[in-house]
């Protein structure tokens, strides 16, 4: 089964490992895409192990569990970021160096986001809401930016969070701090002839759009 993060590997080979805690993100976007995937799965516990000890306080798994309840969030887009590849770039050697052997380095190059950002509903009436803005300026070689755009149903109707989230490495791991979301965020429409936003080349009507049902 192709990954819930949309990459071109399967779930047991990108983002299940590090939901199971078989392996660590050697990335902000490989975290990243592993936290939509758990969302995407209902691994409300990986998705509060890996804020930052921070913004762990006064989250729970629950609420994660309540603010994300509704909604099915099924496709996701990477977009490039010079800031974050250059940033991963300068970090991959200090994760590597506090990690096992077994933590996979790839970075998933192929760009196909990172979902709810803080512990409240998401929906066309509060998306701006939940949007706090970044606390922690990325001015040193363990923080890095990564910009994406997650898609999800709600009530039968599509809606995407585009965010730009600000990640930091502690205790030698990658940790989701905050972030900023965009204002195109909300619901939209999308032809379903059009090819699906997951990046399968099919059509959006013979693809993710069954999901809404």
């Amino acid at each position: 089964m192709r990954c819930y993060c949309c990459s071109s590997k399967s779930f047991d080979e990108c983002c299940g490992p590090f939901i199971k805690g078989d392996k660590h993100p050697s990335s902000a976007e490989q975290l990243m895409r592993s936290r939509f995937s758990a969302y995407a799965t209902a691994h409300y516990q990986y998705i509060l192990e890996t804020y930052t000890k921070e913004k762990q306080q006064g989250l729970s798994v629950e609420d994660l569990a309540q603010s994300a309840q509704g909604a099915t969030w099924f496709a996701l887009k990477v977009h490039p970021t010079l800031a974050a590849s250059s940033v991963d770039s300068l970090v991959g050697n200090l994760v590597s160096s506090t990690e096992d052997s077994s933590i996979d380095s790839t970075v998933h190059a192929d760009a196909k986001v990172e979902a709810v950002t803080n512990a409240e509903p998401i929906s066309k009436t509060n998306l701006k809401s939940i949007s706090k803005p970044i606390t922690k300026p990325i001015t040193k070689p363990n923080n890095a930016i990564v910009e994406f755009t997650a898609y999800y149903f709600e009530n039968k109707s599509m809606y995407q969070l585009h965010e730009t989230s600000n990640f930091s490495v502690e205790d030698g791991k990658w940790r989701y701090h905050d972030g900023v979301l965009h204002d195109d965020c909300g619901k939209i429409k999308y032809g379903r002839n059009l090819p699906c936003v997951c990046g399968s080349n099919k059509k959006f009507k013979q693809c993710c759009a069954t999901k809404s049902r």
